[in-house]
């Protein structure tokens, strides 16, 4: 994402018009040389040589001298802000949380006092990353001392999403991480709207040693989900983890299914799980999830091959939900916990393009 706002900064500075004197004088024709030098008395001093103007590409077009440093010009913020706007939505950046931006960046900047040396665009910079870590600073959700702190067994988690955002693979990344953290888990492949799904689950399970519950495709997937419950409670398992048919927001049927297959298990946390590559449509999912269904959480998958890292700011500013983990790989131990400190280096890397 920086690297999208450095460039556009950049090509700002490089565009600032060539300083010149409003109040300079039409050219006129040179005199005619007279070959008799004037009287000494009516010689005068030659005219002061206007200043050179500033080089293209200098901070001058942008700030004022002042007794104590360099003050930002008021009129020169509102067109930072017109090309950090561009920038962030061509990083995948929503509108509110442009706007949240520019508020703090209008706020922080306007009249700022400025040592010599130091650039605007580091500046703009430090401004950004306090309002991004801000945004992403919401409080937590420490999964595995929820889980060991839960009354009752087993801790219910209902996963959500649409299809090809990499859902059935993050429970099976989650219940590797769960058995890292020492805790037991089975999973619910209550997807039976295609058997594709079960069949992916049940290869994750083998490869993990872990427990899959199933019936065939087509059947009740809230009796699947009630079938892999009753096993925990049974064997003495921690964690369930129940899968769901890939669905959008428009298929009445399956959002209703979703809804039953809470009533039935009462999940103790509900994950919406989002596709970072997918840009702005993630956001409205996410949107349009919480509004139908409900969750408490995001987990964000490929985000490591999201160089933008729009997608992940938006869709918590705009849900007010923390992101809990991040798919970071292909490998199952490509996952792991939301850390707000490595969002912003993602998101501020000097190498990333975006």
């Amino acid at each position: 994402m920086w690297a999208a706002i450095k460039a556009r900064l950049r090509r700002r500075a490089e565009e600032e018009p060539t300083a010149t004197s409003p109040t300079s004088p039409e050219p006129r024709a040179p005199a005619a040389v007279s070959a008799t030098p004037p009287p000494a008395a009516e010689r005068t001093a030659p005219a002061p040589r206007a200043p050179e103007p500033a080089p293209r590409g200098s901070e001058e077009g942008m700030f004022s001298d002042g007794m104590f440093g360099r003050r930002l010009k008021e009129e020169k913020i509102e067109d930072v802000m017109d090309d950090l706007e561009i920038a962030l939505l061509q990083s995948d950046v929503s509108l509110p949380v442009i706007e949240r931006l520019r508020r703090d960046l209008r706020k922080d900047l306007a009249g700022k006092k400025l040592r010599y040396g130091v650039e605007a665009e580091e500046a703009i910079r430090v401004t950004l990353e306090r309002s991004v870590r801000s945004i992403l600073a919401r409080p937590p959700i420490d999964l595995a001392a929820a889980i060991r702190g839960h009354a009752g067994s087993p801790y219910v988690i209902l996963f959500v999403g649409v299809n090809g955002t990499g859902k059935t693979t993050t429970i099976a990344k989650l219940a590797g991480w769960l058995r890292a953290q020492g805790l037991s888990s089975v999973i619910a492949a209550s997807d039976t709207f295609r058997a594709g799904a079960i069949e992916q689950l049940l290869v994750h399970g083998e490869r993990l040693g872990i427990r899959v519950v199933r019936q065939q495709e087509g059947s009740d997937p809230a009796a699947v989900a009630f079938d892999a419950v009753q096993h925990a409670k049974a064997k003495h398992v921690d964690v369930v983890l129940v899968d769901t048919a890939g669905r959008q927001h428009t298929n009445e049927n399956l959002i209703e299914e979703a809804k039953k297959i809470r009533r039935v298990v009462s999940p103790a946390l509900t994950l919406f799980v989002g596709d970072a590559l997918s840009g702005n449509d993630v956001v409205e999912q996410a949107k349009l999830f919480d509004r139908a269904i409900g969750f408490d959480g995001l987990v964000l998958t490929k985000l490591d091959a999201d160089v933008k890292g729009g997608a992940a700011l938006s869709t918590t500013f705009v849900t007010k939900k923390p992101i809990v983990f991040i798919g970071i790989g292909q490998g199952y131990g490509d996952f792991a916990p939301f850390d707000a400190d490595w969002m912003v280096r993602h998101l501020f890397a000097e190498g990333t393009a975006g």
